[in-house]
């Protein structure tokens, strides 16, 4: 089992060792995602919209895995670099419980509140039907999602990114196989869900990646022999895993209600401009998948160096992920630009839908570098245990800021579907400046400046 001290050695080496496998997972993860949006899109476009508004409910509780997965990486990464193996194997236990009660009171609210969602963001008919359907049947997918991420920032504290990686290759396989099997079933022997067979592929598929991380984590040494009455709540820990988990968490929740405010800005221009959102959005993350795995890396090996007391190799390895990204994210922008349209074409044949996906990846191409620098602050930032400012930061990014500059573009100004793209824009432009004072601010309280330590 991979447990790597991230304290010493060359930072270059443990980036290399750790975003590249978190790459690769997240590249099975983005490709599981375009499986189900290539099939939804066999099915109809009105399939595609449907699946793209009944996800984006489901991403919101989510967000609680995400930030459950970050709070143990920082919490347990901190303990790892102290080297007090008492506390990362106490954190860690009580982590994988919280886990469990959140997935307990989430599929409650989530069956409860789910279409009061999916209702204010579409339009009666078809596609509001069909996301209701496939938001149901993703809710069984929750334990599965929740205790994999939790788990996940357990091995990640430890240096290990590569079990995940292996559980989404596999799990990418076996949506490709379950996808028609549980779409169209089998002639003559079982029928086929039909479009909510593309949400039942999920359930099966990310249970099983579930259990291959939960055991990878029982195999840690620190957790080697663990008592299942460790998992029993200690409210104490609750609260330090909640106050780590809740403004990360809330950042992931504002980032997914403004895909919300989004879809409600696209709905007045037909389901054709939010199917080629939703295409358009895999599409970004495949392009995106290097940077965040580079990002991602940056936390554990941040936080176990701040846990060290190490601030010099801190600041050495936010300034690496930043020249690293630089290179990176040039390269993607003429991809997206010059590209679009091709890799449009591999999701629909539907020359609308087409053309809106365009105009989305031409004016994000300008904006990836700045999603870099957006992502490392708030990994850095997690590391530092200072989450609350990844919050404020999102609130106006991905809250006021793009629902404000849409409103004032689509509806003040009159633009056409243009100005919901160019008011994502401005919002991410602000955004990332507001966040790099504040990682200079943190920096300087926490290890003497982003530069150096003073004299």
């Amino acid at each position: 089992m991979r447990d790597h001290d991230l304290t010493e050695g060359p930072i270059s080496g443990h980036f290399r060792t750790l975003a590249i496998p978190a790459a690769m997972g997240m590249l099975f993860t983005t490709l599981y995602n375009v499986v189900d949006v290539y099939f939804a899109g066999q099915i109809s476009t009105q399939a595609q919209a449907g699946q793209t508004v009944g996800f984006q409910a489901f991403f919101i509780m989510l967000a609680v895995g995400f930030g459950t997965g970050s709070a143990m990486s920082a919490l347990v990464g901190n303990a790892r670099g102290k080297k007090d193996d008492a506390t990362a194997r106490t954190t860690a236990m009580q982590g994988v419980s919280f886990a469990i009660a959140m997935v307990l009171i989430l599929m409650v609210l989530g069956g409860i509140g789910g279409p009061y969602l999916i209702e204010l963001v579409s339009e009666p008919g078809g596609y509001r039907d069909a996301a209701n359907g496939y938001f149901y049947w993703l809710l069984a997918a929750l334990p599965g999602f929740l205790l994999a991420y939790a788990a996940n920032g357990i091995l990640q504290a430890h240096g290990d990114s590569v079990t995940l990686q292996r559980a989404m290759m596999v799990a990418f396989l076996a949506n490709i196989g379950l996808n028609p099997l549980f779409i169209y079933g089998i002639p003559g022997v079982i029928g086929g869900l039909g479009f909510n067979g593309i949400a039942l592929a999920t359930v099966v598929s990310q249970t099983g990646v579930m259990l291959f991380v939960l055991r990878a984590v029982l195999q840690l040494r620190v957790i080697k022999g663990a008592h299942p009455r460790e998992l029993l709540p200690d409210m104490r820990m609750y609260r330090e895993i909640f106050g780590q988990m809740i403004p990360t968490a809330s950042a992931f929740m504002v980032m997914f209600v403004s895909g919300f405010v989004v879809q409600y800005a696209l709905k007045g221009f037909g389901e054709h401009a939010i199917a080629a959102y939703g295409v358009a959005l895999r599409i970004e993350q495949i392009l995106l998948l290097p940077v965040l795995g580079m990002t991602g890396a940056l936390l554990p090996i941040a936080a176990q160096n701040f846990g060290a007391g190490n601030h010099d190799r801190v600041r050495e390895a936010l300034w690496f992920c930043w020249k690293l990204g630089l290179i990176m994210t040039i390269g993607a922008a003429p991809v997206l630009w010059f590209g679009g349209g091709a890799a449009m074409s591999l999701f629909t044949d539907d020359q609308p839908v087409i053309a809106v996906g365009i105009s989305y990846l031409r004016v994000d191409s300008f904006l990836f570098i700045l999603y870099m620098m957006l992502f490392s602050i708030n990994s850095f930032l997690q590391a530092m245990k200072r989450p609350i400012w990844t919050l404020w930061i999102s609130i106006y990014r991905q809250g006021f800021g793009v629902a404000f500059f849409v409103w004032l573009l689509v509806s003040v100004l009159g633009m056409d579907v243009l100005g919901v793209w160019l008011g994502i824009g401005i919002a991410v432009s602000t955004g990332w400046m507001i966040a790099l004072y504040v990682a200079a601010y943190v920096a300087t309280q926490e290890i003497g400046g982003l530069r150096k330590a003073p004299a």
